[in-house]
């Protein structure tokens, strides 16, 4: 079939005009609002993230970095990104829970893991970020990045020997390891970590499970609660994930989104390799803390208490039930549950 020059003029006007409407929404600089539930500590890695970023794209994406609390509260990043509130959210996922159905199976069931290896695996190889992805994708938001966190301790008030010493304290906990401590009729609460120092010197919670004493001592919680113990049950204690807005996403070419998530890989990889540094040396150094280790027969106890909570988690949701599937596999492998 021949086509009039006239109509061969008019595909050609419409082809370019199509290339250079393509060429118009790349061109502009892309600008995202990150917000990260760290506070000043990570403020360094952040920065070479944006650096390197800019640099990446030639300046066409160009990230601005808020910290924990300054614009929206850590528990409510889904929703926060959602809605366009803010482009990009590291988080966590047992801070969410009641929002994503599978946060706590994300964040880290206690005795899921015990080095960051097995941890990557199980998310990366195993099939557990698919089932993730799938429930961020359904609460209107994309995962496009998996962190991993570093050590998992108890800081309090008063020294701590037992379980028993916890039962006239109030500890900030996350869901999973909250649900733990409440079997051992321990009282918790969740604050988000920005607001820990303040809630410790006022004696509104007596402890904290947070983190490693790295980050205890970026928040200044020695100051106000003097005893790190490690309670053995999980290491890396939780994981991390960036999330993104799906229209910010997808108004990205393909190249702004594989630099994006390249130096999202990165940015993550400096946290744990930062958290991962700090933590060994203050704890070689001994001198941040009072550091114990909660005794072995007590820690067997914890371990013995969370199996049930796999089985909670697991009757949440098919989704659930496949990603309580994957680790208890995962453990049979490596020896540490029977067949």
């Amino acid at each position: 079939m021949k086509l009039s020059v006239f109509v061969k003029s008019a595909l050609a006007t419409s082809v370019a005009a199509s290339v250079l409407a393509s060429q118009a929404v790349y061109a502009d600089t892309v600008r995202l609002r990150m917000h990260t539930f760290y506070g000043t500590e990570v403020d360094e890695i952040a920065s070479d993230l944006s650096d390197r970023v800019e640099e990446a794209s030639d300046g066409s994406i160009r990230i601005q970095f808020f910290r924990g609390g300054a614009l929206v509260d850590s528990d409510q990043f889904v929703e926060a990104v959602a809605r366009g509130s803010i482009d990009l959210a590291h988080g966590v996922g047992s801070y969410w829970p009641g929002t994503v159905g599978i946060g706590t199976i994300e964040g880290g069931l206690p005795g899921a893991w015990v080095d960051v290896e097995e941890a990557r695996d199980i998310f990366a190889n195993q099939g557990l970020d698919e089932l993730v992805a799938e429930a961020y994708e359904e609460k209107g938001v994309k995962l496009i990045g998996r962190g991993f966190g570093s050590d998992y301790g108890l800081v309090t008030t008063e020294p701590v020997n037992s379980l028993e010493d916890l039962q006239d304290m109030r500890i900030r906990a996350t869901s999973s390891i909250a649900t733990v401590l409440e079997k051992f009729d321990i009282p918790t609460a969740f604050i988000p970590g920005e607001e820990l120092y303040v809630a410790l010197s006022t004696g509104v919670i007596d402890g904290a499970v947070y983190g490693g004493p790295i980050e205890y001592e970026q928040l200044r919680i020695d100051e106000v609660a003097g005893y790190y113990t490690d309670m053995n049950l999980i290491n890396p204690g939780w994981t991390e994930n960036v999330i993104i807005n799906p229209n910010t996403w997808e108004n990205m070419s393909e190249e702004q989104q594989e630099i994006l998530t390249t130096e999202i890989d990165q940015y993550l990889l400096d946290v744990h390799n930062w958290l991962e540094e700090g933590n060994h040396r203050l704890i070689e150094e001994g001198e941040l803390f009072e550091f114990s280790t909660l005794p072995e027969e007590e820690s067997r106890r914890m371990a013995e208490a969370a199996l049930p909570i796999w089985k909670e988690e697991a009757e949440r949701s098919e989704r659930n039930a496949k990603a309580v599937e994957i680790l208890i596999e995962n453990a049979k492998e490596k020896g540490r549950i029977s067949e």
